[in-house]
């Protein structure tokens, strides 16, 4: 089972950190609490769905290496019912391993070993993120592409009248793009908007999570309907 650590007052948002190393979980969960969150730990892949499930975290701190269940196994179930913001900790150089945890649904990865402190700023930059792609005035207006509308105060999506089931990061990523329709957004300019202008990392990430946008949008990126490449640059919404 996880244990729980609360602060006095009203926390910040909920965190779940899922590590086997129980030091390690502790000391990221100590500087959350002290962040002004409300922090789960659990230390095995099942004791985590279980966290999960009870606690509705808002983000949940991901180790891929679990007894149980691998992390991805975990992200790949906590996708099934919930949509919180996954960021996933992974041994440096693990570039397989990091593709499939974002393949499952993670938003983001963070390398070991890593600083807590910029573990916390990961995780208070996720939870500034659903207020950066809707802040303008036209939120509450469908924007809409061909055959697919992009209901921003509603965030959903959908291609020809049905429903398309994106991740967070998945929507704020195309809805960036679709309140800028004529805007080449290089991959930079689309992490400043959607995770943070502080975010380091590599700047491919945004490849990785487009691939699963055009994927779930039925979109071949050799002849867009949708979501094109603009090459030495990055991506805008397909000339229509």
């Amino acid at each position: 089972m996880g244990t729980r650590v609360e602060d006095a007052g009203v926390a910040a948002g909920r965190v779940l950190v899922v590590d086997d190393e129980k030091a390690l979980a502790g000391m990221v969960a100590s500087y959350l609490v002290r962040a002004g969150y409300d922090v789960a730990q659990a230390h095995t892949g099942p004791a985590a769905l279980e966290a999960a499930r009870a606690g509705a975290p808002d983000v949940v701190v991901l180790d891929l290496g679990l007894p149980g269940l691998d992390g991805i196994e975990v992200c790949r179930r906590i996708r099934t019912f919930s949509e919180c913001y996954v960021l996933m900790l992974t041994a440096r150089g693990d570039e397989e391993d990091r593709l499939a945890g974002l393949a499952t649904g993670a938003d983001d990865y963070i390398t070991k070993p890593f600083s807590v402190r910029e573990l916390v700023a990961r995780v208070q930059a996720v939870m500034r993120r659903p207020r950066t792609v809707t802040r303008r005035g036209d939120a509450g207006a469908p924007h809409v592409h061909g055959d697919l509308e992009v209901d921003l105060a509603g965030r959903q999506v959908r291609v020809a009248g049905v429903r398309v089931a994106l991740t967070r990061t998945e929507f704020d990523l195309l809805a960036a793009l679709a309140l800028r329709p004529r805007e080449a957004m290089s991959r930079r300019r689309l992490i400043d908007v959607v995770w943070d202008p502080a975010w380091v990392g590599d700047e491919h990430l945004v490849d990785v999570h487009i691939a699963h946008v055009r994927r779930k949008l039925g979109d071949d990126p050799a002849s867009p309907r949708y979501v094109e490449t603009v090459r030495g640059v990055g991506y805008r919404m397909a000339v229509q």
